[in-house]
């Protein structure tokens, strides 16, 4: 899993107010909407955590690494509160929700903290801390929260992500999901396809569908999975010209959703697929719902249906039981199956999860040198994938300017941002962030490509 930071700053009633989210994509979306609250309340921008009155951290905890950072930013952020005019501390999201007693007890700096499902109270939090009241908000997981304000995208402005669903029904042995987001509840179709008119209208060209799991989309509202539904009709909206899937679990991936990929112009050919591991052993201890020979099926199936589809897919390495056999086994099925792009994460001993109490843990060390093994392997992998592309014309969406060069910095529709590689441009022709150019592959990276505007 990837980590993220964004910091935006805001001021209400003459106070100064910064907003630090962290975490994925899916908590982004609730930043974001968190700050349209606060701007509909009044609230406008600095640039400066020392002149905060009041500071809101959107924290996470899926793994220990991310419970680090947050724990980390949060005890960063107190400390103004004896240097600056910090006045008031909020804490939101999932570290919030998972550890709120904790955080009452052991940070007495922090003045409010917000559950996961209980974010539409942010305006809320933000008047009672500034009267010198404590204020804590733990909504019960059901239900979705009442997102009445118009977004702030803070992806700079030509991608966005989509939440299209909250919480998961997996209950996998390793993740807390489930007790910190609750059961997977769809947002309705409607709701949705207003928020992507309104992002389009506002200038994003790229739409990213996120959720625990997007392949369940809508069996809860619905009674039956909907996301080739919902694509159908986000593929109507005018000013998009990408819309990208993430988060398929590979047996959840259905015929009507492959057909219509194939038929929306707009759809990417691109599916990220969390596998997770491929030996049989580790996937039941993983309580995952799939076994290696379905998943070279499912593969292969997809590879067949779209010729040119881009897989991405993530995997633990040193789960709880892995042996030195089990991961020379994935180091197969990785080199077997291309991938064409690969995340790997150390495996995370997180309380409260089943995986936690099993008794064979591995050594930080073990687990360390397993995911350098993959990630070497996936290096050659991605860079004979990437070779073949060389000759090749693609659609790019341009991000930004290489400093002091004619080069600009782009992504092709086999990328997702932040998590995937670039496209660098030579041009002397002047671009901008949003644009989509026509491009000719000249060069490759390990992970990056080369290419000339045509």
């Amino acid at each position: 899993m990837i980590l993220c930071c964004h910091s935006l700053f805001y001021s209400v009633c003459n106070m100064k107010l910064l907003f630090i989210s962290l975490g994925c994509d899916k908590n982004l979306v609730d930043s974001e909407f968190m700050i349209g609250m606060l701007e509909k309340d009044g609230i406008t921008i600095t640039d400066d955590e020392t002149e905060a009155d009041i500071i809101v951290v959107n924290s996470c905890c899926f793994i220990g690494d991310a419970k680090e950072e947050s724990i980390n930013t949060i005890l960063e952020m107190a400390e103004y509160k004896k240097t600056g005019p910090l006045k008031s501390l909020i804490v939101t999201g999932c570290l919030a929700q998972r550890y709120a007693d904790e955080i009452k007890k052991e940070i007495p700096e922090v003045d409010a903290i917000i559950g996961t499902n209980s974010y539409d109270a942010i305006c809320d939090a933000v008047h009672s801390t500034m009267k010198n009241e404590t204020f804590v908000s733990l909504k019960p997981l059901t239900g979705l929260p009442n997102t009445n304000a118009k977004r702030v995208v803070s992806t700079g402005g030509h991608y966005a992500y989509l939440k299209i669903a909250e919480g998961c029904n997996k209950n996998c042995t390793y993740c807390v999901i489930p007790s910190v987001r609750g059961r997977y509840r769809s947002v309705p179709m409607e709701e949705l396809l207003d928020q992507a008119r309104a992002l389009a209208e506002d200038g994003v060209k790229e739409l990213i569908l996120v959720a625990q799991e997007t392949t369940l989309y809508g069996v809860d509202l619905y009674g039956e999975k909907s996301l080739h539904k919902l694509l159908d009709a986000l593929n109507e909206i005018p000013g998009l010209f990408w819309i990208r899937i993430m988060y398929c679990y590979p047996e959840e991936i259905y015929e009507e959703l492959i057909d219509s990929i194939l038929r929306n112009k707009k759809v990417c050919h691109y599916l990220d697929m969390p596998i997770q591991h491929c030996n049989n052993e580790i996937l039941r201890r993983m309580g995952r719902k799939t076994n290696k020979e379905e998943l070279i099926e499912r593969i292969s199936y997809l590879r067949e249906c779209i010729p040119d589809i881009t897989l991405r897919t993530s995997l633990i390495c040193g789960f709880p039981g892995e042996t030195d056999e089990m991961h020379e086994e994935l180091m197969q099925f990785v080199n077997d199956m291309e991938f064409d792009r690969l995340g790997a994460f150390t495996y995370s001993r997180e309380e409260g999860t089943v995986a936690a109490e099993l008794l064979d843990q591995l050594s930080e060390e073990k687990k360390a040198d397993y995911r350098a093994d993959v990630m070497e392997l996936q290096e050659e992998v991605i860079m004979d994938k990437n070779e073949t592309m060389i000759g090749k014309e693609m659609y790019v969406l341009i991000e930004g300017k290489v400093v002091d060069d004619n080069a600009y910095i782009g992504r092709t529709y086999r990328d997702a941002p932040n998590v995937d590689g670039y496209i660098f441009v030579n041009t002397e022709k002047e671009l901008m962030s949003g644009d989509i150019a026509k491009v000719l592959v000249t060069g490759a990276y390990e992970y990056d490509l080369i290419g000339e505007l045509l």
